[in-house]
């Protein structure tokens, strides 16, 4: 039987998001249809509703929610079950069928697509490849993030860096993503854990979340500061200078800027003995980048790209979740605005305004 749905649509042309009130399908074969509980504001997002599209287009990708029914060949959920949803295959390795992205015919014919699902409606439909079990008894509306913002930072700094106890970690950009790799880089105990930001306030809240130093990059050189803060004369350099930098550094912004600083912010290889450090792009690009090869090359330093935190969710989701139960995630300091599904447009221009603090969630 098809299920009404309340969903925000970006249309084909500019303007403000719509929300249209529809049926959704009975799932297919593969398909879980979840009435949600609570969905991220993720500033990727923001990317979609700049950029030209061919047609209507859904958003969000990252939610919790109740199943309201399942598919055929559905097995690791049942009706009742309560899951997250997000963009990632919930376990990638373990599956050779591909997952669909979701699609719905509007009433008036035209068919809105999303990238991989659509978490801005109080009711969605996804692939079961996207669609994670977690415990009856979460907190059903801060965790919401972990789907997109927590992995995607935490993940950054576990999976992709493997940033270990005592090793140096800058992280440019803390909002969400980067408060996610703040929290991570002191659950691993990193040290020391350095922000780095353009907004006073932002860079106070992600004192509170673990980061050891801050540093606003409008009012001084961050890349100096954190060479002072990370120099090292035990290590020489190709050039016979001693060693500074981070060990990593992740840019959580993706601007052309930021992702320009993170390579020269990481420290330098010590000559005949370890390589330099590595830079990670976490935030996603809107454009080029240009990057100093001779530095790169004499000093063997990497960059390296980031998606999703490499996160593998069936994995993942629970430690994240049993981080927040201990209190070494504060999702409920995280979480700093709350909108309802109809104000979705004020939430998505607070959000390009740079007013939302950590991250801010559509609860229906």
């Amino acid at each position: 039987m098809p299920t009404p749905a309340r969903v925000i649509v970006l249309p084909k042309e500019k303007g403000p998001l719509e929300i249209i009130e529809m049926s959704l399908p009975d799932p297919g074969p593969y398909q879980v249809v979840v009435k949600q509980f609570a969905s991220g504001v993720c500033h990727s997002q923001l990317h979609q509703m700049h950029n030209p599209r061919m047609g209507p287009v859904v958003l969000g990708h990252e939610s919790t929610g109740t199943v309201l029914s399942v598919g055929s060949e559905v097995d690791h959920v049942v009706v009742g079950d309560v899951v997250m949803v997000t963009w990632v295959p919930r376990n990638a390795a373990a599956t050779q069928r591909a997952p669909e992205s979701a699609a719905l015919t509007l009433p008036d014919g035209s068919v809105a697509t999303s990238q991989n699902v659509f978490t801005w409606a109080d009711t969605t439909i996804a692939d079961e490849q996207y669609v994670v079990k977690v415990a009856a008894d979460i907190n059903k509306e801060v965790t919401a993030i972990i789907g997109c913002a927590v992995m995607t930072g935490a993940g950054a700094v576990e999976n992709t860096a493997g940033v270990k106890e005592g090793e140096s970690v800058v992280i440019f950009g803390v909002g969400g993503v980067g408060l996610s790799a703040v929290v991570a880089a002191k659950a691993v105990k990193a040290n020391p854990i350095i922000a780095v930001d353009l907004d006073d306030s932002k860079l106070k809240f992600a004192a509170q979340f673990g980061a050891t130093h801050t540093i606003n990059a409008g009012n001084e050189n961050a890349i100096e500061k954190i060479k002072a803060l990370t120099v090292d004369p035990s290590r020489r350099s190709f050039m016979g200078t001693p060693v500074s930098g981070a060990d990593y550094a992740f840019d959580c912004i993706g601007l052309k800027q930021t992702m320009e600083q993170i390579v020269p912010a990481v420290r330098n290889g010590t000559f005949g003995a370890e390589t330099g450090g590595t830079a990670v792009l976490v935030g996603v690009p809107q454009t080029t980048v240009e990057l100093n090869a001779i530095d790169m090359l004499i000093h063997e330093k990497k960059f390296v790209g980031s998606i999703g935190g490499s996160c593998s969710p069936d994995r993942d989701f629970p430690k994240y979740l049993d981080w927040y139960d201990k209190g070494l995630l504060d999702l409920d300091a995280m979480v700093t605005e709350r909108f309802t599904l109809d104000q979705i447009n004020e939430a998505t221009a607070a959000l390009e305004n740079g007013e939302i603090a950590g991250r801010a969630i559509l609860v229906y």
